[in-house]
C-alpha cells in the first residue's frame, strides 16, 4: 500500500513540474522551476522525444526550459520542429512559439531563421518591440542598412528611450551617410550611457563628416587612449589637424594611435601612411621613411608606398635634390643662384630674379673664353612634365629680352614637343637626370 502511495506521489510531483513548464510558455519570466524540477521535466521530455521527435508537449516543455536559460542552440532545436504544427495552435502560442525560434536563431547567428520566425511573429502582432529591434538588429549586422531603418524606427515607437535600438538606429543612418540624422540618436545613448566609447566615437565621425571639426576633434582627442577606439580616434584627431596645417600636433596624435595593442592593420596602415606625409611635410624624410617601409613590409601594394620610398629614399640621400623640390622659397631661390654661378669656365653676374607660382627665372650674364651673351635660366619645382606650350612662353621671353640663350630646368620631365619645339631654337633643357648632374656637382 505504501509503495502505491509513494509512487502517487511521485506522478502527481512530475506532472505538477510539467504544468508549471507549460504555463511558462504563457509569459517571459512565469517559468521558475528549480534546479532539479527542471532535470525532472528535461529527463520526462528527454523519454517522450525518444519515442516522438516531434512531441509538441515535450518540445515546448523543454524548450521553455532552454529558452528561459538563454541555452540558445537547444532552444533552437527545440523551437523549431514547433513551426511546422502551427496550424494547431492559437495565435497567442503561434505568436510565442514564433518569436522565440526567431531570437533563438538570431543568438545563435542564423540570421535567414531569425528572419523567418520573427516575420512570422510579426505578422500576428506587428508593433511588438523585440519583434521589430531584433529585425533591425539583423538587417544593420548584415549591412542591409536602408531596410533596418524603419524597423528600428517602429520599435522606437512602442520604447522611445530604448538605449539599443536608439544606438543601432544611430549605426544604421551613420552607415547610410545621413550623419546630421544619426547625431540625435547617438546623443540620447550618450545621456543615458556617458561612458560608451563606440557611441560616442560614431557621433565623433558624425561630426566629422558633417565639418563640425571643433566638436569632432575634441571627441576624438579624448578617445585616442581608449583600448577600444583609440587607435581610430587617434587618426581621426591627426587628419583634422594636419589639414589646419598643426603638423606637430598631428605626429603627435598618430604616434599616440600607433601605440595601440591589438591595431586592425587597415587602421595601422593608414595611421603609418598619414605619420609619414606629416613628416614628409617637416622633411623629416628619414623617419617618414621608417614609416613607409614598415607599410611596405606588411602591405605590399598599399596605395603610392613603393613610389613614395622611391622618391623620398632619393631626396633624403641628396640634400640639394631635397632642397630644389621642398625647402622653403627662400632655399630655392639660393641653390637656384648657385646653380647659375656654377656656370662651368665662365664669369658669372645676376642681373633679375623672378620668382612666380610655377616657376623662377634668373638672368644673368655669362662671360666665357669662347662667348659672352645674356642667359635667362628657368627653374621648375614641378616633377610633372613640362610642355611644349610652356617652352613658347619662355622662349618669347628670351626674344624679349635679346638673350642669346635660355635654359630650362625641372625635376621632372619634358613632353617629345617640347624637345621638338626645341630644334633649331636657342634652348637647353635639363630633365631630373641632367639636373641631378648639376646638383651633384655643386655639392
Amino acid at each position: 500500500m505504501s509503495v502505491v502511495i509513494i509512487s502517487l506521489f511521485i506522478i502527481i510531483a512530475v506532472v505538477a513540474v510539467v504544468t508549471v513548464a507549460m504555463t511558462g510558455l504563457k509569459g517571459r519570466g512565469s517559468l521558475s522551476v528549480g534546479k532539479k524540477n527542471k532535470a525532472a521535466v528535461i529527463r520526462e521530455a528527454t523519454k517522450r522525444l525518444a519515442q516522438n521527435p516531434n512531441d509538441s508537449t515535450a518540445l515546448l516543455m523543454v524548450g521553455d526550459i532552454y529558452f528561459q536559460d538563454q541555452d540558445w542552440e537547444k532552444a533552437y532545436a527545440s523551437y523549431a520542429p514547433l513551426l511546422d504544427q502551427m496550424s494547431e495552435r492559437i495565435p497567442s502560442e503561434q505568436f510565442e512559439i514564433s518569436l522565440r525560434y526567431g531570437i533563438s536563431a538570431m543568438k545563435t547567428d542564423r540570421f535567414v531563421e531569425a528572419k523567418k520566425g520573427l516575420l512570422l511573429a510579426k505578422n500576428i502582432n506587428p508593433n511588438h518591440f523585440e519583434i521589430n529591434y531584433n529585425l533591425g538588429y539583423i538587417y544593420y549586422i548584415q549591412k542591409e542598412y536602408e531596410k533596418a531603418v524603419p524597423f528600428l524606427r517602429k520599435a522606437l515607437l512602442t520604447q522611445p528611450d530604448n538605449v539599443m535600438a536608439l544606438k543601432y538606429l544611430g549605426y544604421t543612418l551613420q552607415s547610410l551617410r545621413k550623419y546630421q540624422e544619426a547625431l540625435p540618436s547617438l546623443k540620447k545613448v550618450l545621456d543615458v550611457q556617458p561612458d560608451n566609447k563606440e557611441a560616442l566615437f560614431a557621433m565623433g565621425e558624425c561630426f566629422y563628416e558633417v565639418g563640425s571639426n571643433d566638436q569632432a576633434l575634441k571627441i576624438f582627442t579624448h578617445l585616442r587612449v581608449s583600448p577600444e577606439v583609440g587607435p581610430r580616434a587617434a587618426l581621426y584627431a591627426g587628419l583634422i589637424r594636419m589639414r589646419a596645417g598643426q603638423l606637430e600636433k598631428s605626429i603627435e596624435d598618430f604616434e599616440i594611435g600607433l601605440k595601440h595593442d591589438g591595431i586592425p592593420l587597415d587602421i595601422m596602415n593608414e595611421l603609418r601612411y598619414n605619420l609619414a606625409a606629416a613628416r614628409i611635410k617637416t622633411q623629416d624624410l628619414q623617419k617618414a621613411l621608417i614609416q613607409l617601409k614598415e607599410i611596405q613590409t606588411v602591405s605590399p601594394g598599399y596605395k603610392d608606398v613603393a613610389s613614395l620610398i622611391m622618391r623620398y629614399q632619393e631626396l633624403n640621400q641628396n640634400k640639394n635634390l631635397h632642397t630644389y623640390l621642398m625647402a622653403g622659397q627662400s632655399e630655392f631661390v639660393g641653390l637656384c643662384r648657385r646653380i647659375v654661378r656654377a656656370f662651368p669656365n665662365a664669369k658669372v653676374k645676376i642681373l633679375d630674379i623672378s620668382v612666380l607660382a610655377t616657376y623662377t627665372d634668373i638672368v644673368a650674364e655669362i662671360d666665357t673664353p669662347k662667348w659672352a651673351d645674356l642667359v635667362i635660366f628657368r627653374f621648375f619645382r614641378s616633377q610633372g612634365s613640362v610642355g611644349e606650350l610652356v617652352l613658347r612662353d619662355f622662349h618669347g621671353r628670351i626674344k624679349e629680352m635679346k638673350a642669346g640663350k635660355g635654359i630650362c630646368m625641372t625635376a621632372g620631365t619634358f613632353t617629345e614637343e617640347a624637345r621638338r619645339f626645341t630644334e633649331g631654337r636657342p634652348l637647353d633643357l635639363f630633365d631630373k637626370n641632367r639636373l641631378n648632374k648639376v646638383l651633384n656637382a655643386i655639392g
